[in-house]
């Protein structure tokens, strides 16, 4: 479905245009959401509109609502079954009841998505795979994945971060979203190493990190992360070293002679532990592409960047939360 026929059919629900593409942006991008989200996406103030809808939203069952930090804030979890089912969304995980600490994550997405109303943003992701592959071509293969193995089956979880995607209005520039949650980016390289050969496909992205305040001091931990992980290309003689090395670490038993010793202090950072993991799920084709140029010449181009923003809002309201997050 497109926004606008979402926008339709949850507006046929007896909600204004306005009203239907705000909960039509909070059941894709967040499930959760404060009175203050409203005001943002409909340009009001806050006061009585803003108060009616969401006292309509509870007492008609679309949505709930609870007390949280010094007992003034309210937070409501939108999860009526027909609204997502009406936007082809029946089982969306958003419509579960989510703890608190996670809420404050998806407030912050929210928060993300409401501060470029510019882009247009893919959120599920069966439209992120149907636009990747149908619009621009790219290989299932390279698409950011996590794969899940039992005796019998084999499934695949595409774009697994759960994080939007913008859209620029020209169709060839695109925003990757990243939360940051941690002081140290461990998650966050392998959120590059999945994303690596569909940022090789794409013609000009931006990496965005979204970054709350008392995580402001993490932003140049990020920003290098990001240049070491996917923007300096492994040397071709490295490359085969590291390849043994992986092979042997891989093994039951694996060796301990001096090569072997070598090796493991010459990959010991963060960037090969990640590869390691990476090269576990996928096999060689991660360590080929280590050696590729691409994603290091769209950085020197600026076709390639990193960025990050400062969440507008200290979320001091929900302290509670934050504390647990």
């Amino acid at each position: 479905m497109t926004w606008n026929e979402r926008v339709a059919v949850i507006a046929n629900h007896g909600f204004s245009e306005r009203q239907a593409g705000f909960l039509v942006t909070v059941m894709l991008h967040a499930g959760v959401c404060l009175g203050r989200h409203y005001c943002t996406f409909a340009r009001i103030a806050y006061g009585q509109k803003m108060h009616d809808f969401f006292r309509r939203l509870v007492a008609h069952g679309y949505a709930t609502v609870r007390r949280c930090g010094h007992n003034t804030a309210r937070l409501y979890h939108v999860h009526h079954k027909p609204l997502y089912a009406a936007i082809g969304e029946p089982d969306n995980r958003y419509r579960r009841p989510v703890p608190l600490a996670r809420a404050v994550e998806r407030l912050m997405l929210l928060d993300a998505v409401l501060g470029d109303r510019d882009l247009r943003w893919l959120a599920t992701e069966q439209e992120k795979v149907e636009y990747f592959t149908l619009t621009h071509r790219v290989p299932r293969a390279d698409l950011p994945a996590l794969t899940f193995r039992s005796r019998t089956s084999q499934t695949s979880r595409y774009f697994p971060d759960k994080l939007p995607i913008g859209i620029g209005d020209d169709g060839r520039t695109f925003v990757l979203v990243y939360l940051v949650t941690r002081p140290v980016p461990v998650d966050f390289r392998m959120f590059l190493e999945r994303h690596a050969e569909l940022l090789r496909a794409l013609p000009a992205w931006t990496l965005r990190m979204v970054v709350p305040h008392h995580l402001t001091d993490a932003a140049t931990r990020y920003r290098d992360a990001f240049r070491e992980q996917i923007g300096t290309p492994l040397r071709p003689t490295h490359l085969d070293e590291l390849r043994w090395y992986f092979n042997a670490r891989k093994q039951e038993s694996p060796r301990r002679d001096q090569r072997y010793q070598q090796a493991s202090r010459a990959f010991h950072a963060a960037r090969f532990r990640v590869l390691y993991r990476a090269w576990l799920e996928k096999g060689d084709g991660v360590l080929d592409a280590t050696a590729s140029p691409v994603l290091q010449n769209a950085i020197a181009r600026h076709t390639g960047q990193w960025d990050w923003r400062l969440l507008p809002h200290r979320y001091l309201h929900l302290a509670p939360l934050v504390g647990t997050a």
